[in-house]
């Protein structure tokens, strides 16, 4: 028979979520929620149908409120049940981050820590802080959540994860920038091509070039449209994409020029696949990377040590010597 600080740490190592006595309601609400079945809830919590229910139409004569629809197929959840399962998933994260605290107390360096970042941050940087991060702590988890910028950021305020990693952060009430970096545009080209062997060069080094360019909703999109659109230079579209990866693979395979940021293709510029080339025009400015978190928030201990990882290095994402390639 396990001890209850045996189970504690057998519920830390699997992660699980253990309902505490004095939250049991909670525990049995959110399953039911989940799942919209009090049976299946019961089947999944190893307690009776009977005492969930209780618990249940309990809170709800205290709160003089459905919590659920009582439907021939199941149950759903009614406004005030929606409230209660938002607040219930705030509950579980607190908790959880209460738990790592209490664990790292004991010298267990445990917890869990969520991270949003955008699609140019899946090769090098991060994947080298997360490998660094569980050789140091492996009792902690870490789970990335690759989206677009706007989707981060909305992420970070909602708290649906503890820190993200985003371009141009507009909601500077909501968010706390802990780092950022400047991140150039630039020619994207085999490493021979004439473009390749510049330092920089103007967008109209461009002109009768196959490009390979981007769509929306990336943000480079934006960025090289207000060039055409300024330079009155209409640019030879051979493909369009909303992927960054698939970009990248048919410049590698000769089949035209790019327009990408610098960290895009710091991977393939590093072992010598392609060429990054800023580009130079008085109207272009470098876009600011930023590494947030939630300025109502405090993150756990966690999650702390892996912004920390994070924050330290930030600098390494910018483009090198980017001042120098602006006009």
């Amino acid at each position: 028979m396990l001890s209850k600080r045996n189970e504690f740490d057998a519920a830390l190592q699997k992660r699980e979520w253990v309902v505490p006595t004095f939250s049991r309601f909670l525990g049995y609400f959110m399953a039911v929620g989940r799942l919209g079945s009090i049976r299946k809830a019961a089947d999944e919590l190893h307690v009776s149908a009977s005492a969930i229910d209780r618990q249940i139409l309990n809170a709800e004569a205290e709160l003089g409120m459905p919590l659920f629809e009582r439907l021939p197929t199941g149950l759903r959840l009614t406004a005030a049940g929606e409230i209660m399962m938002a607040a219930g998933g705030r509950w579980n994260k607190n908790l959880a981050e209460v738990r790592a605290q209490i664990a790292d107390l004991r010298g267990l360096k445990r917890g869990h820590v969520d991270i949003a970042i955008i699609d140019a941050l899946t090769k090098g940087f991060i994947p080298r802080i997360v490998l660094a991060v569980q050789q140091r702590y492996p009792g902690i988890s870490i789970a990335l959540h690759v989206m677009g910028s706007d989707a981060i950021r909305s992420a970070i305020t909602r708290g649906d994860v503890d820190f993200g990693i985003c371009f141009e952060p507009q909601s500077i009430r909501d968010l706390t920038v802990r780092a950022f970096a400047d991140v150039s545009l630039g020619f994207i080209t085999l490493p021979d091509h004439p473009i390749g062997q510049m330092r920089a060069a103007r967008f109209s080094a461009c002109q009768g070039e196959a490009m390979i360019l981007a769509a929306p909703p990336l943000m480079v999109y934006q960025r090289a449209t207000v060039l055409e659109g300024i330079s009155q230079m209409p640019l030879e579209r051979k493909v369009v994409s909303n992927n960054i990866q698939m970009i990248i693979s048919l410049i590698l395979q000769g089949a035209g020029i790019g327009i990408l940021t610098s960290l895009d293709v710091a991977s393939e510029v590093e072992k010598g696949l392609l060429a990054f080339t800023p580009i130079r025009e008085p109207v272009l400015k470098p876009m600011t990377l930023a590494l947030c978190t939630a300025t109502s928030r405090s993150t756990s201990y966690a999650a702390d040590i892996v912004l920390t990882d994070i924050q330290n290095r930030f600098a390494e994402l910018g483009t090198p010597d980017a001042d120098e390639t602006e006009a």
